[in-house]
């Protein structure tokens, strides 16, 4: 499995942001989801 490094600031970051029991896995996840909804939307606004 691929690791990845992060700053010690990132971290308590993702720790903020963190609901209840949930994983770093599945808040990264959630944060691109949302990153690609927002570019999706951005990119389709001047249509």
């Amino acid at each position: 499995m691929p690791q990845v490094e992060l700053d010690e600031e990132t971290i308590e970051r993702l720790d903020e942001l963190r609901i209840e029991d949930e994983s770093n896995d599945e808040l990264i996840m959630e944060l691109i989801n949302i990153y690609e909804t927002s570019e999706y939307t951005l990119f389709h606004a001047g249509d």
